[in-house]
């Protein structure tokens, strides 16, 4: 029997990469007078940057910044920082109208019902993943042990560091564990920390490369046809 599950939050349990955080990042411009607005195709590049703060920065550092807005926050970090806790709001509620994902659900219930440990592994803000878990009933989100989440780490996706965080967390062997991840970035984290990782495709990871996964769905699937039971994620474990 799997040990533990962690998750991913954006694309796994709630696909929120393109209807959450980009319109969260939009209106943060807008609020803040910044004459920029990402496409949902523009924002699929930038997705190959992980973290919003460092998204936003590597975006002005291509396209330029705005230099009055710079100066008047007092240096390119304070005015990020500034950007980002607006599009933390934002967002926050903007989730709450968003469904989670088939089988997610599930899942969690058949892993509380079997002893099976839960925890998330997010680059998002913590705020917002606490957001999330409220789509899933009180009693579900008491049973995650652990949210590691945005800036607990000093790398990001696809460097390890959070998984790591994760094993000392669990005081388990990550080969009795299984890790469910959306995303390249994130399956390198996952598989360079020594998980054996589960890829359920979202909007827009499903032409990325998951040849390191131990197996690649659409989704988890709810009844009556769910894709992924809590046994199959158990067979992917040592």
């Amino acid at each position: 029997m799997v040990k533990a599950i962690i998750f991913d939050c954006d694309g796994v349990l709630v696909d929120t990469e393109r209807d959450a955080h980009r319109v969260g990042f939009n209106r943060a411009f807008a609020h803040f007078g910044i004459d920029a607005e990402w496409s949902v195709e523009r924002y699929g590049e930038l997705l190959k940057v992980a973290g919003g703060k460092e998204r936003m920065t590597a975006y002005f550092d291509e396209d330029g910044w705005p230099e009055d807005k710079v100066a008047e926050y007092g240096g390119k970090q304070e005015l990020i920082a500034a950007l980002h806790k607006y599009k933390t709001a934002e967002v926050s509620q903007i989730v709450q109208e968003l469904p989670v994902r088939p089988g997610v659900l599930r899942i969690v219930d058949e892993a509380m019902a079997n002893g099976v440990r839960l925890g998330v592994c997010t680059t998002s803000n913590a705020r917002f993943i606490d957001a999330v878990l409220d789509l899933f009933g009180a009693e579900r989100k008491a049973a995650f042990e652990f949210v590691h989440a945005g800036d607990v780490v000093s790398k990001k996706k696809p460097d390890p560091e959070i998984y790591e965080l994760a094993t000392k967390s669990l005081g388990l062997d990550p080969k009795d564990c299984v890790v469910i991840e959306d995303s390249r970035n994130g399956l390198l984290a996952s598989t360079g920390a020594g998980y054996p990782t589960l890829i359920t495709t979202s909007t827009y990871t499903v032409d990325e490369d998951f040849s390191e996964a131990a197996r690649v769905v659409p989704e988890l699937g709810d009844a009556p046809n769910p894709q992924i039971t809590l046994a199959d994620l158990s067979a992917l474990t040592a």
